[in-house]
């Protein structure tokens, strides 16, 4: 009995201790304090850092997929009317892009690097050869020229209509995919070039950018705040650019896309600097997501990145020279690509004025296929999987001197959107599982010291009504024993006879006689019984 109540009063204080241990820890947040901190510490772009390889050598395979548009009805366009455009592709290359030339600065607390890209065709993943396959569109080549042309004299325009004209040069060429992708010698940049050899005389949409860099990059490595983890300092030695025509505009903010700060919340803004795009952007949370197992935040441009300077003054400053605004959804970036009247969008003009989607034919612009997002593992900041996706497009308007142009109307005409995408590699995602389970255990530890304190707590219930319950049954037994004992007493004490005499009369009531001896035994009487 002793050693049962021992027991139960030592299961209570043990349970009591645990479940008030458990909740001071819980309030506190000592342990996820203790966790936090360690990642902090842990992640960083210096050597002792297990994110520091991953960051320079990315395991995870980057394919960038490219989509054109072909024109099938050019003359309609010539004439005025709308150009019909059908999509084709995908063409597929993987993506190799390692860090170069890796160099720490100021003790350690950024680091130069070259970022330089090659690519390599995949034709499983690809819808033909882009050696084989033809495509008409857009003769940038021609538009460009044109375009720099307006603002001399009618008279030479005239002349250079009249030399294009002698050696074939329209709007609309036709070329293979690979040339448009990889480069050509055009005739009219080839001319140009003998007059002015500092113009290339080969066009492509990515000609002199398979096995380059984007420029040299200065990165915080975060030892010194864990918030500028991968961030940008410097771009080919410059803070900030000169292009546009506001200060917040030539900001180079976030980081280069690759990386960002751990413990990220929903509520946070992600900065990336997009040197193709000539700008920074910034990403704002979508939804919650799992991929491979992994619980993510998706990170998407909202709206307002490329929304109209009228709905959303910050844009003004995109706007170049200032004042000349286009609409929702599409940003020039003349500025920097040589005064090139070129135009970038999300595919499909999504998310574009309707404008610009109804001018041309072919335009089917959704969500699933054409938004730019990135999901990203909360509390590492590793990006689990991401996909860019960015329209070229070209100005094409009439310009006087030109009679191939004076039929047409200004148009923002669609070339080609590419589709960069990357997804986590199995062995990451196997790793990646594992550090988040345990800090899921090391951050919810007073849970489980909670949950023992209840254990514990039920064990103590379970006991006491045990305990209860055997006092009970004690109890009972007592009872009945000392009950069985007090009729035992009273039979004990009943009559029984003890004569073997006659009965005899009654006496009457009042009778002075004295009792008969061997007639009364102890309290009560008792008749002797005849023979």
């Amino acid at each position: 009995m002793a050693r049962r109540s021992c027991a139960i009063y030592a299961t209570g204080i043990v349970s009591a201790h645990l479940l008030v241990v458990g909740i001071v820890l819980l309030v506190a947040q000592v342990f996820q304090t203790m966790i936090h901190s360690r990642l902090k510490k842990e992640i960083t772009l210096t050597e002792k850092s297990q994110m520091f390889e991953s960051w320079k050598n990315p395991p995870p395979p980057v394919y960038m997929e490219y989509y054109f548009f072909n024109v099938t009805n050019p003359e309609v366009f010539l004439n005025g009317g709308k150009a019909a455009l059908k999509q084709i592709g995908p063409y597929t290359y993987r993506e190799y892009r390692p860090r170069e030339n890796v160099t720490f600065l100021e003790n350690g607390t950024k680091l130069f690097a070259l970022n330089p890209k090659s690519f390599v065709f995949v034709p499983e993943k690809s819808c033909g050869d882009p050696e084989v396959d033809l495509l008409r569109t857009i003769n940038i080549p021609f538009v460009a020229v044109t375009n720099e042309l307006n603002q001399y004299p009618f008279l030479l325009r005239s002349l250079v209509s009249m030399f294009m004209n002698s050696v074939g040069i329209e709007l609309f060429m036709t070329r293979t995919v690979h040339e448009i992708l990889w480069g050509f010698k055009d005739p009219l940049l080839s001319r140009i070039h003998a007059m002015r050899p500092e113009v290339d005389d080969t066009f492509g949409l990515m000609w002199k950018k398979n096995g380059t860099h984007e420029g040299e990059f200065v990165f915080y490595t975060g030892e010194q705040n864990y918030m500028d983890y991968g961030k940008i300092d410097t771009w080919n030695g410059l803070r900030e650019m000169s292009w546009w025509s506001s200060n917040q505009s030539n900001m180079i903010n976030g980081t280069d896309g690759a990386v960002f700060h751990p413990l990220i919340n929903r509520n946070e803004l992600l900065y990336i600097f997009a040197a193709d795009l000539c700008r920074s952007i910034h990403l704002g949370y979508v939804k919650d997501v799992e991929v491979k197992g992994i619980q993510a935040f998706r990170f998407a441009p909202p709206a307002d990145v490329l929304m109209n300077p009228t709905d959303n003054p910050a844009n003004q400053g995109f706007c170049v020279p200032a004042g000349d605004c286009l609409g929702t959804g599409v940003l020039k970036v003349s500025v920097c690509r040589e005064g090139a009247p070129i135009v970038v969008s999300f595919p499909h003009f999504y998310q574009a004025d309707p404008k610009y989607i109804n001018a041309v034919e072919g335009m089917t612009p959704n969500k699933e296929d054409h938004e730019t997002y990135l999901d990203l593992q909360p509390t590492s900041g590793v990006p689990i999987r991401a996909c860019k996706r960015a329209q070229l497009n070209i100005i094409v308007k009439r310009v006087k001197g030109f009679p191939k142009t004076k039929l047409i109307h200004e148009t923002i005409f669609p070339i080609m959107f590419v589709n960069e995408t990357a997804t986590i590699d199995d062995d990451s995602a196997s790793q990646m599982r594992t550090l988040l389970l345990i800090v899921t255990l090391v951050s919810n530890f007073p849970l489980l010291i909670i949950a023992m304190g209840l254990i514990l707590l039920l064990v103590l219930v379970v006991l006491f009504c045990r305990n209860r319950q055997r006092k009970n049954e004690v109890k009972r037994i007592d009872f009945n024993e000392a009950f069985h004992s007090f009729a035992t007493t009273k039979d004990d004490q009943a009559y029984t006879q003890v004569s073997d005499k006659p009965e005899e009369p009654s006496e009457p009531p009042h009778s002075s006689q004295p009792p008969r001896n061997g007639s009364y035994i102890a309290m009560s009487p008792v008749e002797a019984q005849k023979c």
